[in-house]
């Protein structure tokens, strides 16, 4: 097995504890290594001067007091934002970490200040530079085994694996199509190509595709695949999930999640 995937993940925090803390803030993050999480979900833009800067929208607008491209800003720029300016609990009425100095952070940042958590990262950047930028930090920090790369931009995942096959990716949309087409007509190999796990990251549907199915499930796992979903914030949904089959999920509401985990996994 992967020393990611080891032990295997059932509890992803998504972007943090994104419920009680401005997410993919270092606020959130550290909440969720204090709730247990097996491991934190969250994203890299590379800034104007090349540096990883974690955050998930290509603007700035939702969740700070800044405006436009994250992409457009040097790290010291971003660090002068108000990271939990929006950040509200009860509707708009209160704002508890607005001007608190909740900052963006680096993932060399996240990294460091958790030095035993697991991190799933995705490249948002469609810029190519940014393979190398996370491949150099996550070597420079020695955290191979404790992170997973993945990516919306197939590119990216196709230079880590290139250049770091060491560091473990998930499959991507352009990937997953295919292999859901195939499973449809009964068409899957006996085997997956590749060295490495295949690591499913997908939603309940998408597109109006019902990706998540009992064969899906069975088909994969019988090739050695994890399947992962995001983003499960009802419990309802979590505990059919899991009935199902499916090995990890990613929630907003990860003290939620844990209830179910521990109650299902006797953990």
């Amino acid at each position: 097995m992967e020393p990611f995937l080891t032990p295997l993940p059932r509890l992803v925090g998504h972007r943090g504890d994104s419920h009680r803390a401005p997410e993919n803030t270092l606020e959130a993050f550290l909440r969720a290594v204090e709730l247990g999480v097996d491991v934190i979900e969250t994203d890299v833009h590379l800034t104007k001067d090349g540096h990883l800067v974690i955050w998930h929208d290509p603007t700035l607008e939702r969740n700070t007091d800044g405006k436009g491209r994250v992409e457009d800003h040097t790290l010291s720029e971003l660090k002068r934002l108000d990271a939990g300016f929006t950040f509200t609990q009860d509707g708009g009425n209160t704002f508890p970490y607005r001007a608190q100095g909740v900052q963006l952070i680096t993932l060399e940042e996240a990294l460091e200040a958790c030095p035993s958590q697991r991190f799933n990262v995705d490249l948002k950047s469609k810029e190519p530079a940014i393979a190398k930028a996370f491949t150099d930090v996550v070597t420079q920090n020695k955290a191979e085994e404790r992170v997973l790369c993945a990516s919306f931009h197939l590119g990216n995942l196709k230079e880590v694996r290139r250049t770091h096959p060491h560091i473990l990716t998930s499959v991507t949309t352009a990937e997953v199509l295919p292999l859901l087409a195939a499973n449809a007509l009964h068409l899957l190999p006996k085997e997956l190509k590749g060295d490495r796990t295949l690591v499913f990251q997908v939603p309940v549907q998408q597109w109006g595709i019902k990706v998540i199915t009992p064969r899906f499930i069975e088909e994969f796992h019988k090739r050695g695949a994890i399947i992962m979903v995001w983003t499960i914030n009802e419990e309802q949904e979590m505990e059919r999930l899991f009935d199902m089959g499916v090995d990890t999920l990613m929630s907003d509401n990860v003290a939620l999640l844990k209830e179910v985990v521990e109650r299902r996994f006797n953990r």
